[in-house]
């Protein structure tokens, strides 16, 4: 079977390899263009653009499939699908017509639910306790498309994004040759998303990552962990970031105003941060040019933090839904 692949962070690489691993032709790999990154901000290829170069694959890196030459470049590649995992763009419609399978989509929720660009931080935010992906046929809107197939999964109280992106990024990889098959074949009905039960995520910004000490302590817990790796969620002390990496929420009634540091007793942890609701205890934090540490560490070394008041960040005016 002759496919495109097209897709660019980590999560997509699995996908890639199984499909070479099965067999298929894969006659060309699209992916967003070098970006850059590190200290010295060189450019640097996509996780999936070095994959394909590793295994001789050509690369095709177009700023756009909206304009010539790159909708022509595609068609002459012939793909009977094109694969897309977390490509990073809206596939036009010119490009949506070229294969005569369809665009497959490996999606890392249970569509309809968590549609968008932040799946995976999404569901965890939603406090949900399942996830799963979704390969679907992609269509104009954003993952609106007929679903092909899905498999489910619990969602670790604690597990993060990362944790959560890696493993259903194996998931998804693990079905997509078999759904690419059953659909060659004519084996595969589609099936219309209940747009009823659809939710959409945004697009997560870096300066999310502070915490709003006013929320209550169980949404504050999911922030950590849907915010790591990326943005990373930190607080301030004594003029500098503090980096919150692990949490635990605890139920307490209100002892101080939110931002306030406090003692704990007879907890896994030692100090906590008071909240709009409850106490957001604090297992791990780095503090700016240091490394990461348990509280228990980071509290030998930290005088006056306990009884400190944390800052609050500026809450912005909503703009609507979205």
């Amino acid at each position: 079977m002759r496919v495109v692949f097209m897709g660019t962070p980590e999560f997509a690489v699995p996908s890639l390899e199984k499909l070479l691993d099965a067999g298929f032709d894969i006659a060309g790999v699209y992916t967003q263009p070098d970006k850059p990154a590190g200290r010295g901000r060189q450019l640097t290829p996509s996780p999936v653009k070095a994959l394909a170069l590793a295994k001789g694959l050509p690369v095709f890196q177009p700023p756009t499939l909206r304009k010539p030459p790159a909708p022509e470049e595609l068609a002459a590649l012939k793909p009977e699908a094109i694969v897309v995992v977390a490509y990073g763009k809206l596939l036009p419609t010119e490009v949506l017509r070229i294969p005569p399978l369809g665009c497959v989509n490996v999606h890392p929720s249970l569509l309809p639910r968590h549609r968008g660009p932040s799946p995976i931080a999404g569901a965890i935010l939603a406090g949900e306790t399942e996830t799963g992906v979704t390969i679907m046929l992609l269509d104009e809107g954003m993952d609106t498309g007929p679903m092909l197939a899905q498999v489910r999964t619990p969602l670790g109280a604690e597990e993060t994004a990362g944790q959560l992106g890696e493993r259903l990024a194996r998931l998804g990889a693990d079905m997509l040759p078999g759904v690419l098959a059953q659909l060659k074949q004519g084996w595969l009905t589609p099936q219309p998303q209940d747009n009823a039960l659809a939710t959409v995520t945004r697009l997560v910004e870096k300066e999310e990552g502070e915490l709003d000490w006013r929320l209550p302590a169980e949404e504050l817990a999911r922030r950590v962990r849907a915010y790591d790796p990326w943005p990373g969620t930190f607080t301030r002390w004594q003029g500098k970031a503090l980096k919150v990496l692990q949490v635990v929420a605890l139920p307490s009634e209100n002892v101080a105003p939110p931002g306030t540091v406090v003692a704990l007793e007879g907890t896994a942890t030692p100090v906590g941060v008071a909240t709009g609701r409850g106490v957001l205890g604090l297992r791990r934090v780095q503090l700016e040019g240091r490394r990461a540490v348990t509280a228990q560490e980071f509290l030998q070394g930290a005088r006056g933090f306990v009884g400190a008041v944390l800052p609050l960040p500026e809450r912005k005016e909503s703009g609507g839904a979205g």
